[in-house]
């Protein structure tokens, strides 16, 4: 096959669909790839790095009309206008972008979401979501430090002892926990609340108290466990309880690190406006769930702003931010993925009974195969 490795048009996306080291295994593997000029410069992969591993350089025409599109967001439609019906599309597509997906399918085109790979152990190494949102917990931590206006360790000097800052981290996922143990690494005292009671171990274990909410009911219990890895919107009655402990937590803590998200759904609301208003003057709110409506609703996309005396720091971008590693890694999820839709000949192979292609699979002939 022919694959295409197109620059990406959407404003501040700085990361690239494949990497000299993914290139060099494709062609290892009877393809053909054309990267478009300029296509990895962004996360300091430069054209000559991917003519040395065997690739050739193109246009845009060139790489987006390719057998094989791989691409790190979605089309536009310009960009959708230069591919071929009946190529094949490998992304982050948005399964929930219903939308999006029919525009897809109406051009013709294959297309895979690898944000819709099931949790299991098969998949892993495929794990976009993991991935990306494991830098994004790194570059939150670095970013909130960079705002505040104190240090995070515990300093004794001869001029008095400097107090360690206070962290509470909400949500605990892949972001989540690896906010906790950067800003742990940083000498910061840390605190964390999620949904499922299976985080409070893995909290744990990196230093950090766990916020507990009790459950009052065996339904809340079972909503709690989440399904597939993901959290389930709890009840209203635990909702309100949360709210509580957490607002008391954030009112203490110097920086807030927000990564509650539900597939599918808007972000929850963890912080509002009267916590936000009864924080210290000089914290920090690092709202990952920006993108999806905010975990607080002063959050501003792509912005940083003061509220009340608090920065809000809501951009929604962070792995784009370390676009080297962040491409990287994603480069090798999609390398994979390949393995389970081409053969040893180089050909395409998409097999019906893969439980992890089939869930990735959003549209084929025309049609939307996953409804929201």
């Amino acid at each position: 096959m022919q694959i295409g490795i197109p620059r990406e048009s959407l404003p501040g996306e700085t990361r690239v669909a494949a990497i000299p080291e993914t290139v060099k295994k494709f062609i290892s593997g009877k393809h053909t790839v054309v990267v478009e000029q300029g296509a990895g410069l962004s996360a300091h992969y430069p054209d000559a790095a991917y003519v040395a591993a065997g690739a050739s350089i193109g246009n845009t025409a060139q790489a987006l009309g390719a057998d094989l599109v791989l691409k790190v967001r979605t089309p536009n439609d310009s960009e959708r206008a230069h591919m071929k019906p009946d190529s094949v599309l490998i992304g982050m597509l948005d399964p929930f972008d219903q939308a999006g997906l029919a525009a897809l399918a109406a051009a013709g085109l294959t297309a895979f979401a690898l944000e819709a790979a099931p949790r299991i152990t098969r998949a892993q190494s495929m794990d976009v979501l993991s991935s990306q949102a494991n830098l994004a917990g790194y570059k939150a931590v670095l970013l909130a430090a960079n705002q505040y206006g104190r240090l995070f360790p515990m300093m004794m000097t001869a001029a008095g002892t400097l107090k360690a800052a206070r962290v509470v981290v909400l949500g605990t996922g892949v972001a989540g926990l690896q906010a906790i143990a950067t800003a742990k690494r940083l000498g910061a005292v840390v605190e964390a609340s999620d949904v499922r009671p299976a985080a409070r171990e893995q909290i744990e274990s990196l230093g950090a108290k766990f916020i507990d909410v009790p459950f009052e009911t065996d339904e809340e219990r079972e909503i709690a466990q989440g399904v597939g890895g993901y959290a389930r919107p709890m009840p209203a009655a635990w909702m309100a309880r949360q709210a509580i402990l957490v607002s008391e937590r954030c009112k203490q803590a110097d920086i807030v690190i927000s990564t509650a998200l539900i597939p599918g759904r808007p972000a929850p609301t963890l912080i509002t406006e009267e916590t936000v208003q009864a924080m210290k003057p000089g914290s920090v709110i690092v709202d990952l769930a920006v993108e999806r409506g905010g975990n607080c609703p002063l959050s501003e996309k792509d912005k940083i702003v003061n509220k009340h005396g608090v920065s809000l720091i809501g951009y929604s971008n962070l792995p784009a931010m370390v676009a080297t590693d962040a491409s990287a890694l994603y480069a090798r999820n999609i390398l994979d993925f390949m393995k389970l839709i081409a053969n040893a000949n180089g050909e395409l192979l998409i097999p019906q009974d893969d439980e992890i292609v089939t869930a990735c699979l959003m549209c084929t002939g025309g049609k939307v195969l996953r409804s929201a």
